[in-house]
């Protein structure tokens, strides 16, 4: 079919394909960039956050009575070996928190002694036992884990921070980043002079906030304390987990009345709570965008329809000279397409420039170059799907009802 007869018919009368072609690319616009945050927050919450999520469980036991320090200690120990000698248990850590808690400790590291260290980065800080490896299910790519020896208790008005500790991979890169090879061995400081030596590098481990820029930086250090409150992680044997919430939960309230056992929580549930503002963003977007969508090709419904009803007399006539059904329908379609591709162009130009100040202001991630092509051809098929209906009620005019239509 020729286009240019149609392109100069539709110069004739251009108001309406004007404002379907900015509607199309607005649409586009929204569409591209709200398809770019969705990406970017569907990324964040599906990081793996380094433990076994699937059967952890974690809880918190709050303590009454201030009791002497060894009997805290011995409480706590009582606590682990009933624990972990439930069936069912794979193993257990009294621990000061857990990746995606949205609470927990960070410090400063530095690679030389003092606070006007010019190499310093911040990280999340777990105290754990020689256990705490197991039952976070971190893997150890290069040293080793905590040797039993190596854990010790935090002593009272003392300071002082261990001497081990285990990183994660993205932290040694970050602390590290001017030397090559084996991150273990290396030193670090914290707490400003405390000399922390790395014995081990685990390959994932997150810090328990998911919004922040660290939050692959992770530092294990082996030490227990002996705070009124406790915070258990235990990780189960594949479908163990549920039954042993209730089981755990019992066990640690008979077997001392002196406490409150709350918190209890699944890993799954964690993950939910802690990425809730980013699925709903999701959500918000997909109805925004599908809401837009739906809305332009109502747009084109109105236009084609009103063009039909408007061209009556015109399409009988073209069908009394021997135009066919499909010839009045391709000839809507091929001007909706027309007016759908000046749209997209302009959507696609005006796409990648919001994407541009978006990446600018907000450091998000530069839109993926697939999702232009993919949202023009989603929205040319909403198009043309939309502009088939009133096409085909125009090929059934007949040149009897356009002639009395005079």
């Amino acid at each position: 079919m020729d286009i240019g007869p149609i392109w100069r018919a539709m110069l004739r009368n251009k108001a309406g394909f004007v404002l379907i072609a900015l509607q199309m690319a607005v649409t586009m616009t929204v569409m591209v960039n709200a398809i770019a945050i969705m990406q970017e927050r569907a990324g964040k919450v599906a990081r793996d956050s380094g433990i076994d999520e699937a059967n952890t469980f974690a809880l918190v036991s709050v303590s009454f009575t201030e009791h002497e320090e060894e009997l805290k200690k011995s409480l706590i120990d009582e606590d682990l070996a009933m624990i972990r000698g439930l069936p069912g248990v794979r193993n257990a850590v009294a621990t000061n928190s857990f990746p995606l808690r949205q609470g927990g400790w960070s410090m400063s590291l530095q690679l030389a002694p003092g606070s006007q260290s010019t190499v310093s980065v911040v990280s999340a800080i777990y105290f754990v036992d020689e256990q705490g490896i197991d039952t976070f299910a971190s893997k150890i790519i290069d040293g080793k884990n905590f040797a039993a020896d190596q854990v010790t208790w935090k002593i009272e008005d003392d300071d002082a921070w261990p001497v081990y500790g285990i990183i994660t991979e993205a932290l040694g890169k970050e602390l590290f980043a001017e030397e090559q090879g084996s991150y273990v061995g290396k030193t670090f400081y914290i707490n400003d002079n405390d000399p922390v030596n790395v014995v081990g590098v685990v390959e994932r481990l997150q810090a328990p906030w998911n919004g922040w820029s660290g939050v692959e930086r992770s530092l294990l250090v082996p030490q227990r304390r002996t705070s009124a409150l406790q915070r258990y992680v235990i990780r189960a044997e594949p479908g163990y987990r549920d039954s042993l919430m209730s089981q755990v939960e019992e066990l640690l309230s008979s077997s001392n009345k002196d406490r409150l056992i709350r918190d209890m929580t699944t890993m799954d549930d964690v993950r939910k709570l802690s990425y809730l503002g980013d699925t709903a963003m999701i959500k918000i977007l997909t109805f925004v965008v599908g809401m837009l969508t739906i809305i332009t090709g109502l747009g084109i419904v109105g236009l084609a329809s009103f063009n039909v009803s408007r061209r009556t007399r015109q399409i009988g006539i073209r069908r009394a000279l021997g135009a066919t059904r499909s010839a009045i329908v391709r000839y809507f379609l091929v001007e909706n397409f027309i007016v759908s591709s000046l749209g997209l162009v302009i959507g696609a130009i005006l796409s990648v420039a919001l994407n541009i100040a978006m990446v600018q202001a907000f450091s998000l991630e530069p839109i993926a170059w697939y999702v232009i092509p993919l949202a023009m051809l989603a929205l040319w098929t909403v198009g043309q799907v939309a502009v088939a209906g009133p096409a085909r009620k125009a090929s059934k005019i007949t040149p009897a009802i356009a002639t009395r239509s005079i």
